[in-house]
């Protein structure tokens, strides 16, 4: 299985608004990060896409590594 291109070592606080949708990148190589910019397209990668219940501010991950996508779960700290 393809491994997906480590876009950073760290996560990346976002606002995120309540109702709205966002496709976070899962193969690394969009400009745009955390969010797809269809830098997938052609590869066996495809954006996570999801819905935000409440308004907050979330760790993304940037690593892609994380057992919780978007979220960032420390897997970063063991690269």
């Amino acid at each position: 299985m393809e491994k997906p291109k480590v876009a950073g070592t760290a996560p990346q606080m976002e606002n995120l608004t309540s109702g709205s949708t966002y496709a976070w990148c899962s193969c690394g190589h969009s400009e745009n990060q955390p969010w797809c910019n269809g830098a997938h397209r052609g590869s066996g990668f495809a954006p996570e896409v999801f819905k935000c219940e409440t308004t907050k501010v979330a760790a993304i991950c940037l690593c892609k590594q994380t057992k919780n996508p978007p979220y960032c779960d420390g897997s970063h700290n063991k690269l």
